[in-house]
């Protein structure tokens, strides 16, 4: 019996610990992720290692891998993709993993707790809430320290470290029942007050990008398997149909 708790406590606790950050207001919007597309996986790719890896590592990726499932030579991965160096100084070889710079001494110094390892976060958190979350700050001067808040995510520690792209936004509220008689404000929008490098839609398309990669390092097997899959599938059906059509050969002098 103890041991059955343990396993539906395991089962609970992710989502408990997800549910911490306020839940899904605004926005929540649905993606769909193709994953023939890799030209969008490569811009992907190209702005993690520009805007996320200075505290967040890909640590079960390797640059040549990537570059191998992406179609991205090695020069261009070594050129284009790879900014860290080892401890020694030298920089990072195509055939290492995908790790931030950043020392889990200074994380904590400076953020409060280590930036996580972003391998697996599009199957842990799925990848229409990544979307709206990248989507989802907005200044809020009451965060000393970090001066912005999230739409999806409440009381982030993260920066807004896309900022420059998207620009800078305020919450837009308006009062919705709360289900028990009376009435709370969530957020239902946002207004730019100071325009970033891109358009809305072109950094909604980036974030789109940035999220597809991410579920692609989260899975690289993913659509192999789904090949492997829909195979093995025609191959019961055509046993299935084979194994009949032998079944009424040995029973038909029964019958």
């Amino acid at each position: 019996m103890r041991n059955v708790l343990l396993i539906i406590a395991g089962l609970l606790l992710p989502g408990l610990c997800f549910g911490a950050g306020g839940g899904v207001t605004y926005p929540d919007d649905k993606i769909q992720i193709d994953w023939n597309d890799k030209a969008a996986m490569q811009r992907g790719a190209r702005t993690f290692v520009n805007y996320c890896m200075g505290c967040h590592s890909a640590g079960y990726s390797r640059y040549n891998r990537v570059g191998a499932d992406l179609g991205i030579p090695d020069e261009l991965v070594q050129s284009e993709l790879i900014f860290t160096t080892n401890a020694a100084g030298e920089r990072t070889k195509v055939g290492e993993l995908m790790k931030s710079n950043m020392t889990a001494q200074y994380g904590e110094k400076a953020f409060g707790i280590v930036p996580p390892d972003l391998s697996l976060v599009a199957r842990s958190r799925g990848v229409n809430w990544l979307y709206n979350y990248m989507r989802g700050f907005y200044l809020d001067e009451t965060r000393e320290g970090i001066g912005v808040n999230n739409g999806v995510f409440a009381n982030v520690g993260m920066p807004h470290v896309l900022a420059e792209l998207q620009g800078l936004q305020i919450p837009k509220y308006a009062s919705k029942p709360d289900g028990h008689g009376g009435e709370h404000e969530v957020i239902v929008g946002f207004d730019i007050i100071k325009p970033g490098s891109m358009s809305k839609s072109d950094y909604d398309k980036t974030i789109h990008d940035l999220v597809a990669f991410l579920d692609y390092v989260a899975e690289p097997y993913k659509q192999t398997r789904k090949n492997v899959g829909t195979g093995v599938i025609i191959f019961l059906l055509v046993f299935l149909v084979l194994a009949y059509m032998l079944k009424k050969e040995y029973w038909k002098d029964v019958h």
